[in-house]
């Protein structure tokens, strides 16, 4: 994705004073060879069976979801810019929506020790196969309603899950990120600048009910009062 709109230049050193808009804080995270024209080939019942979001879109193949969903480490260079982004210490609470296995806050607990962290996740599947360390603070529920008080979380989280929503489920799950978080929140949704752009993700989707060009996205944040970071994904 390469379309900025409305982007701050922050230092990541700063230990997060100033606040950005539109922030790719996953530039470490590593680029998967997707073989577009293969899952655009995907039969309607694998799209329905990855919308159910069971072991087969975790573990089954890959044009039902991840095709094995398995820790690596991957996360932890991410983790360590959203703790330079947002000066997370020991003493900061951590909320991921749509924490699958729990892959995140595992490396969360690993880069940040004293952390405290919480998840949620829609998938019984997910929080049943979540890593034994984190299985604790992880629970079954959705993003549009979220089990925490108000202002509970320092950072709350949301990376590729709220697009699975649409019309006002998806503007409560954002109301519901707003809500629960002290300050910070950033979330990766499906996005596209250009028609090519546009294309692409239309053969890679197979979950998301929302996607949108980026200013599109943007002034939904500004219609439900959204003012966290976020950034887009595109194949």
């Amino acid at each position: 994705m390469h379309c900025l709109l409305g982007v701050k230049v922050i230092n990541l050193e700063n230990n997060g004073e100033e606040q950005m808009a539109e922030l790719n804080l996953l530039e470490t995270y590593p680029k998967a060879k997707r073989n577009l024209n293969e899952r655009a080939a995907t039969a309607p019942e694998d799209r329905a069976i990855a919308k159910q979001f069971g072991k087969e879109y975790f573990d089954g193949t890959r044009n039902q979801g991840y095709g094995g969903y398995k820790y690596d480490g991957r996360w932890r260079p991410v983790v360590k810019r959203m703790q330079q982004a947002y000066g997370l210490t020991s003493e900061s609470r951590v909320l991921d929506v749509g924490s699958g296995k729990g892959f995140m806050l595992h490396d969360f607990m690993l880069e940040i020790p004293g952390i405290t962290v919480a998840g949620i996740e829609i998938s019984p599947y997910g929080v049943e196969q979540t890593m034994d360390d984190v299985k604790p603070f992880v629970q079954i529920g959705n993003a549009i309603n979220l089990p925490f008080a108000d202002k509970s979380f320092d950072l709350v989280t949301a990376i590729n899950v709220v697009h699975n929503l649409k019309g006002d489920e998806l503007k409560q799950s954002l109301r519901e990120m707003e809500r629960v978080s002290r300050k910070h929140k950033f979330l990766v949704v499906d996005a596209y600048c250009n028609d090519e752009e546009y294309q692409k993700l239309m053969k890679w989707n197979l979950t998301a009910e929302t996607i949108l060009h980026a200013s599109e996205w943007e002034a939904l944040f500004k219609e439900v009062g959204y003012t966290g970071d976020y950034f887009w994904f595109a194949p």
